[in-house]
């Protein structure tokens, strides 16, 4: 099987798509038919209906020859040309609603502005050619031979029933009224009968348009890569997101009051506000970014502190921007107590080892996995123990 057949379904865009085009599966005969079945209906209701409106005015047209009058004549003119056109305006309307009805059930209503477009292509004698000796052109001439024989048959045995009218042994109005009644059935039968074969009809062009709106393999994988993204792609935009994301993590470690670092492979800068609370981390990293913050710093005198125990957990509890887990809360406040009054001797800026002793820190979850801050105890209840 060759790699560029149309073997894989219609994606719901390219069936879009198509439908801009003006490929859509759609019968003209139906709408047709559905009015022809709709008028033989209407038929019997609009004679009954009129009949008497009609007799009136046959009266009064008899009438009105007998003693001819100008006036008289532009009355029956008047009533004629408004009951025909009422009943012509109904119908039309009728026959609009149907036809617009029955485009819409068969795909929708839209407009196909490119189809409208002109199309060298169709120009082609070849194409012509394949067109007019094509399956679909079998299809038509099938199709119309089946409706002649169809309407054939119908009219024939129409004219049967009405043979016995011929003879005048049946009175004018009841050979009317059988007429009417004949004519309406002949229509009415010849209606369903199209309305069979538009439903054929409908089912081949159906079956047409799928096979013309397929797709290949490799369509629907290049469509897939533009509605998804390329991997490619993806991954060049995360690496823009990541350097832009770190170029800002940069700019605030000249804003930070300490950086803890380990002493060469991790660092990490936090910013304590009191307006905000509790301090931030604002940068972090290892390796050549440990040592691009460490840099940063010296540059923008911000004091470093070497506590190797504090800034690993600080590395792998916090995401950039995250306050400080409440298990390091004692920790990192002795590290800016430390740092305040060194600010205060006016030597803020250099290296310096931690002003902590030796005990070990609590134990913090991983970053993205910490659990909740304890709710804020009820001012209303006992009060906490100690200072």
């Amino acid at each position: 099987m060759s790699a560029e057949e149309k073997t894989e379904k219609a994606t719901p865009k390219k069936v879009k798509q198509s439908r801009k085009e003006g490929q859509v599966a759609r019968t003209q005969e139906l709408g047709a038919w559905v009015s022809v079945l709709f008028v033989a209906m209407s038929l019997q209701w609009l004679c009954r209906s009129g009949m008497a409106k009609v007799q009136v005015l046959m009266v009064t047209t008899i009438r009105a020859t007998a003693s001819p009058d100008q006036h008289d004549m532009f009355s029956v003119l008047r009533d004629g040309s408004s009951m025909a056109l009422l009943m012509t305006v109904v119908l039309g309307a009728c026959i609009m609603v149907i036809g617009v009805s029955s485009a819409i059930a068969q795909g929708g209503l839209f407009f196909a502005t490119k189809a409208m477009k002109p199309k060298w292509s169709r120009l082609n004698p070849i194409q012509g050619v394949k067109r007019l000796f094509g399956p679909h052109a079998v299809w038509e001439g099938l199709k119309m031979l089946i409706k002649s024989a169809l309407v054939g048959f119908f009219v024939w045995r129409a004219v049967v029933g009405l043979v016995p009218l011929v003879g005048g042994l049946v009175p004018v109005d009841a050979g009317l009224h059988i007429a009417a009644d004949a004519a309406t059935g002949l229509m009415r039968d010849v209606a369903l009968a199209g309305l069979v074969a538009a439903a054929a009809d409908y089912a081949v062009q159906r079956r047409k348009t799928g096979k013309q709106v397929r797709m290949t393999k490799k369509e629907v994988r290049d469509e897939h890569k533009q509605s998804e993204g390329d991997p490619h792609v993806k991954g060049q935009i995360r690496s823009r997101q990541m350097a832009a994301a770190r170029s800002r993590m940069m700019a605030a470690v000249p804003e930070a009051d300490v950086v803890l670092v380990n002493p060469t492979h991790v660092a990490v800068a936090l910013r304590y506000d009191p307006a905000k609370g509790t301090p931030r981390v604002v940068a972090k990293g290892a390796g050549l970014v440990a040592t691009r913050i460490r840099e940063l710093a010296e540059a923008n005198r911000v004091t470093l502190v070497e506590d190797i125990p504090l800034a690993r957990a600080l590395h792998a509890g916090c995401e950039v921007g995250q306050e400080i887990p409440p298990q390091l809360y004692q920790a990192v406040a002795q590290v800016l107590a430390f740092v305040l009054s060194l600010r205060a001797a006016g030597v803020p800026a250099g290296r310096h080892r931690t002003p902590r002793t030796g005990e070990p820190l609590p134990e913090v979850p991983r970053a993205g996995r910490r659990p909740p801050r304890p709710a804020v105890p009820d001012p209303s209840g006992p009060a906490p123990t100690g200072r």
